[in-house]
């Protein structure tokens, strides 16, 4: 196959581009910039562009198809070539389909978890080396890529974005996938610039059931009340299988999970990475590992990249890096670290980075959210408000949003890098949360808090 990506550069993209390559396809593409770690991947590979811009010339009857990223606009030169061509043009979530139409899908979506419990999936089939198709949103550990295709493989692993699938294809990327079987962990409003009410937010998720194949089958959290009762009510599914926090114990620091064969000692903790483990487990039953090989697998999962990442430790502290910037995902994590290290000192930072997150109607959101921290931090750049055209936010209104009196809120980097380095972190647990990297913070630099 002759392959050509439009906005090559991007995360999904250059991966999707390096799997077609080592399954053989002939790949090209283009992008007006490309940063790191994409950049190097793809010159790895021979894939990088000659030179940045987009060139018609690259597009001709030649191309068995064109992928379409959303860094690409509508007025995109090539797409238009591509297009008065009348090439057959793919969203991302589109060409795996294509891939993966005559294989059994296994989706994982919701609003948090996915990422996480995708990877303790593949972590378990690569543990006993069970070969799978996979598309995942962060680089694993024994991973080279974040996809892999081939032909020969009957399951293909699944992330389930419900953000839009191209510049020119609005659907949720994860209405395209079709599964056989799915999971959804939890439903909690975010991307309010396209899903402007939590009720059309909401119908993203019932059309994703909708939209499984029939004899499919349905694994959901039962503790999520808005998916129990999408779940309950859903008519498709064939099979429904509901999961909770399964029981456990916290000792020294350690989490300790109740298993047929005694309490196991597993590397992640919170209520939120237990209940992503009880979906994994019941994906993996379902896709043949026994809950036996399943628990031997999971003791030496360590977590995704970004998603509870521990980044330095010693005797009488700990740091930990999340992506987390949703709501949900905020209290979630925060909650976790705080009970996972009582009697310590939490200090909790959060960078307000997304869309959503800076949008002032969405951050009454955010209340309580910070609350098990013993000392929290609210960081955001009023240029990246003024980048993304959305009004300014004041710190009263970060204040108030987060109803937390002695919360300290900052928007100089420099003045944040310098108020960080003087925290005294005797008994402590450091968090920071965020998509971005509060204004350039060095995180090399930050591990030396604990060295």
């Amino acid at each position: 196959m002759r392959v050509h990506f439009i906005a090559i550069g991007g995360s999904a993209m250059h991966n999707l581009a390096l799997a077609l390559h080592h399954k053989g396809d002939h790949v090209t593409g283009s992008d007006d910039t490309i940063f790191e770690p994409s950049k190097s991947r793809l010159e790895k590979y021979g894939l990088l562009p000659e030179e940045f811009g987009w060139f018609t010339e690259k597009i001709s009857t030649d191309l068995d198809a064109v992928i379409l990223g959303m860094h690409a606009k509508e007025d995109n030169p090539e797409l238009i070539k591509a297009q008065e061509l009348g090439l057959k043009i793919y969203s991302y979530p589109e060409y795996l389909y294509e891939q993966s139409k005559n294989k059994t899908r296994v989706v994982i979506g919701g609003s948090h978890g996915k990422t996480t419990i995708t990877s303790m999936i593949l972590h378990v089939m690569h543990y006993h080396e069970k070969e799978v198709d996979y598309m995942v949103g962060a680089q694993l550990d024994g991973f080279d890529t974040m996809v892999h295709l081939t032909d020969e493989n009957g399951f293909i692993v699944l992330e389930g974005d419900e953000y839009l699938s191209s510049p020119i294809d609005r659907r949720p990327k994860f209405h395209l996938y079709q599964p056989n079987i799915a999971l959804i962990s939890g439903i909690a409003w975010d991307h309010i610039n396209v899903f402007p009410t939590w009720e059309n937010y909401l119908s993203q998720f019932e059309q994703f059931v909708e939209l499984m194949k029939n004899g499919s089958i349905l694994v959901y959290n039962e503790d999520d009340a808005a998916v129990a009762a999408l779940a309950e009510a859903a008519t498709k599914p064939t099979r429904k299988h509901s999961y909770t926090v399964p029981d456990h114990q916290i000792i020294n620091g350690t989490t300790y999970l109740d298993t047929p064969e005694g309490a196991m000692p597993i590397e992640i903790f919170g209520k939120h990475n237990l209940s992503n483990l009880a979906g994994a487990k019941w994906m993996c039953q379902h896709m043949g590992i026994d809950e036996d090989d399943f628990y031997e697998a999971i003791a030496t999962f360590k977590g995704a990249s970004k998603r509870l990442e521990k980044i330095a430790e010693n005797s009488d502290a700990v740091i930990f890096k999340d992506f987390a910037h949703s709501p949900s995902k905020v209290a979630a994590t925060t909650a976790a670290v705080a009970t996972q290290y009582e009697g310590r000192k939490i200090i909790a930072c959060l960078e307000l980075h997304t869309y959503s997150s800076l949008n002032p109607e969405f951050l009454e959101q955010y209340k309580n959210a910070l609350d098990p921290a013993t000392v929290a931090v609210v960081f955001y750049s009023p240029n990246a408000v003024a980048i993304k055209k959305l009004a300014p936010i004041s710190k009263e209104q970060i204040l108030k949003a987060f109803d937390r009196d002695d919360l300290i809120v900052m928007t100089d980097p420099t003045a944040f890098k310098e108020w960080l380095f003087q925290q005294q972190l005797e008994r402590s647990a450091l968090l920071l949360m965020s998509s971005g990297n509060y204004g350039g913070l060095d995180f090399e630099e930050v591990k030396k808090l604990v060295n």
